[in-house]
């Protein structure tokens, strides 16, 4: 009995407490594509991207293109050469791999310039919403763009546009 009136007083003292918090939502996809130097970070990182790949493409082709070249010729060829044009294609093929991995790997160039150029506005966004929970007295504020985590959202809990004013944005 004495267990049961415990786990009673605790969950309505949590429940109270429950009660008595803000909780509110933002929608960082919003916020982001509503700031124009994200858009045009996003831009620049994009063109890099495709400016990279077609790089590495080219690389890639220039390979198959002396493979096809040494497939054809490689009848008339002596072993020695043979084996110098397949040591060649093999280190432009290296080459083509590790440009690759420079560009696009896990801590490349293009991970890089993106940290570069859109995390600041990330921290900026991430400053505001901070701020705005302190002087609003919100236990937790929810990203509504993360993900199917939220079921039914409320539009007056929506602090997205206070976020773009309070970065100096305007809808």
């Amino acid at each position: 009995m004495k267990k049961q009136l415990l786990l009673f007083l605790i969950m309505g003292a949590m429940s109270l407490t429950a009660f008595g918090q803000r909780f509110a939502y933002i929608d960082t996809e919003y916020i982001l594509d509503n700031i124009p130097e994200y858009k045009a970070a996003e831009r620049e990182v994009e063109d890099l991207s495709v400016q990279w790949q077609t790089e590495i493409e080219n690389k890639f082709a220039e390979v198959d293109r002396l493979y096809r070249e040494y497939q054809a010729e490689a009848p008339l060829l002596p072993d020695e050469m043979k084996r110098q044009r397949e040591e060649e294609i093999i280190a432009l093929e290296r080459a083509a791999k590790e440009l690759q991995m420079q560009r696009f790997g896990r801590e490349g160039d293009l991970f890089e310039k993106r940290q570069e150029l859109i995390q600041p506005i990330q921290d900026q966004v991430f400053e505001a919403v901070e701020e705005m929970a302190s002087r609003g007295n919100y236990a937790v504020i929810f990203d509504k763009a993360g993900g199917a985590s939220m079921i039914y959202t409320d539009v007056r809990y929506d602090l997205s546009d206070d976020v773009l004013q309070r970065l100096g944005y305007r809808n």
